[in-house]
């Protein structure tokens, strides 16, 4: 299947969710997530939920990542260039939502791309084989590849993945895991 195709049914499986049940399947993913071992890391890339598109609600991580003591690293796009700017999370932090509602930090303390350890990645979809597809934008690839080849790239999903996503190019970073309600899948 192609990534428009992909991107398409994932949406609408998303859509048939209720909001209990998007609630239940993040807090599972979050539950997951401990069972990893990933928590020896101090650098962890998180995304911030866009509840208008159902995704993910992150709120879970992002508490067990401050209950770690974890430096968790939130970003900023830029629609111009498609490269994201990585700011601290901090309680000082303000969030403000862009015009896509995007949430994202209005400004802060910068954060390197090589610091960043660990990257939760949004999707839509994901295979097999550990390729995702996201909104197709390029944001997410473009920041990954300029992370260092050791940081760890892990999906979250509320579905199972695809057998196969078709037009993968050269720059589509491939996932290290995805995490979903149900499983911890390693690519």
């Amino acid at each position: 299947m192609n990534k428009n195709y992909v991107r398409q049914k994932a949406k609408a499986k998303r859509q048939q969710l209720s909001q209990e049940e998007i609630e239940d399947k993040s807090l599972a993913i979050a539950n997951q997530l401990l069972r990893m071992d990933i928590w020896d890391k101090l650098y962890y890339h998180l995304f911030l939920t866009i509840e208008e598109q159902k995704e993910i609600n992150t709120e879970y991580i992002l508490q067990i990542l401050a209950g770690k003591d974890k430096e968790i690293v939130i970003s900023k796009c830029d629609f111009t260039t498609l490269g994201m700017t990585h700011f601290l999370l901090t309680d000082n932090t303000k969030i403000k939502k862009n015009s896509y509602n995007v949430p994202e930090p209005v400004d802060g303390l910068e954060v390197p791309d090589a610091k960043i350890e660990v990257v939760f990645v949004p999707l839509l979809a994901y295979d097999i084989k550990g390729n995702r597809v996201g909104y197709g934008k390029g944001f997410y690839d473009n920041f990954l590849n300029k992370c260092n080849p050791e940081t760890i790239k892990i999906g979250l999903s509320f579905f199972p993945p695809e057998e196969s996503i078709e037009d993968v190019t050269s720059t589509d970073v491939k996932l290290n895991f995805c995490v979903t309600p149900d499983n911890i899948i390693a690519f």
